[in-house]
């Protein structure tokens, strides 16, 4: 959403909306006022017919358009104009045992419609990229476009607040992220356990799926979901973002991290060791004994991981959603031309 945000700031192009029927009123803040069109079908039959049938369209309702930006996954029939596909990660191939069957059915749909039809295919790193070529996506039709993240100000107040709401301690690892297999808490509790269990590990984020093995454990607190003004707080406190997931298409809490000041410890096998770069720790993420170590670096080295915090903090000025707009605006002239 913050990327189609960042394409209409440049008010380079109109932009519509599209959506299956609500039973009852949409919740569409995150759009603000983006004009929506809605089509009669229900999300769910609408998505299998336009995957299975690539139909019904669409060019009645709101007329001819030039390009068809896909975002999500779901795949519309581009028939008044050119697709442009968003592929964010190709866990459904590479882990499809963190997707339930018919969500690996429906997105490997999705990826092949992708890859049949689109003109160009947006992907937020090189690792997905690499993906998308393995399973055959020209390279001529992939573009990279990273993801952006903006240092927000804190203030004392403000960590002040935060601190005396959560009980926060003066020295922390933060996790952030759905609590699901591919985020790899299992191995991550396991390496606390066995190396800092004196260090404090708060977890932020939402139930997902799955047995994450987020059970109760000496030095780990599970603070749930917090509100968009608190989580860059968090960020700004913590000692290291610690987030050594399986796979991802970017990663973005580790950016998140990174504008507020706090390197993170994640994993050297996928997308986030391109975000970290060589301001964080990256390590194995199936090497619990790895883990430990870098845990081990958190509590006992604090001046390293800031100093590692300042560099990251530069390294993310890199990274803006500014630049994204810019650049899927860039692809629309592209592919409209």
């Amino acid at each position: 959403m913050r990327t189609i945000h960042a394409v209409r700031a440049l008010d380079r192009h109109d932009l519509i909306g599209l959506a299956a029927r609500h039973s009852g009123p949409p919740v569409l803040d995150e759009l603000g006022d983006l004009s929506v069109t809605h089509l009669p079908l229900p999300r769910t039959a609408l998505h299998e017919a336009w995957h299975l049938l690539r139909r019904p369209t669409f060019a009645r309702r709101i007329g001819a358009v030039d390009v068809v930006h896909a975002t999500g996954g779901v795949m519309p029939p581009a028939r008044s104009g050119t697709l442009v596909a968003t592929m964010n990660d190709l866990v459904f191939f590479d882990h499809p045992e963190h997707l339930n069957r018919r969500g690996v059915r429906f997105m490997t749909r999705g990826f092949e419609i992708a890859r049949d039809e689109a003109a160009v295919v947006v992907v937020p790193s090189e690792a997905t990229a690499e993906a998308c070529r393995r399973h055959g996506i020209d390279d001529a039709r992939l573009r990279v476009v990273p993801l952006g993240a903006h240092a927000q100000p804190i203030d004392d107040a403000a960590r002040l607040a935060v601190r005396h709401r959560y009980g926060v301690p003066g020295q922390f690892a933060l996790f952030v992220g759905t609590i699901e297999p591919r985020k790899n808490l299992r191995r991550l509790l396991r390496a606390h356990a066995a190396a800092t269990p004196d260090l404090p590990l708060l977890v932020v984020g939402p139930d997902g799926w799955g047995d994450a093995g987020l059970a109760p454990a000496p030095g780990v607190r599970r603070l749930g979901q917090v509100s968009a003004a608190e989580l860059p707080v968090l960020y700004d406190l913590a000692t290291a973002l610690v987030y050594p997931s399986l796979l991802e298409g970017f990663g973005l809490p580790v950016l998140e991290a990174m504008a507020q000041g706090t390197a993170a410890l994640t994993s050297a096998t996928t997308s986030t060791a391109e975000v970290a770069g060589d301001t964080g720790l990256l390590v194995d993420p199936l090497d619990i004994d790895a883990i430990g170590d870098a845990l081990i670096s958190v509590r006992d080295e604090p001046e390293r991981w800031a100093t590692l915090g300042e560099a990251a903090r530069a390294r993310a000025q890199a990274f803006s959603w500014a630049a994204t707009g810019r650049r899927v605006a860039d692809i629309y002239d592209e592919v409209a031309a």
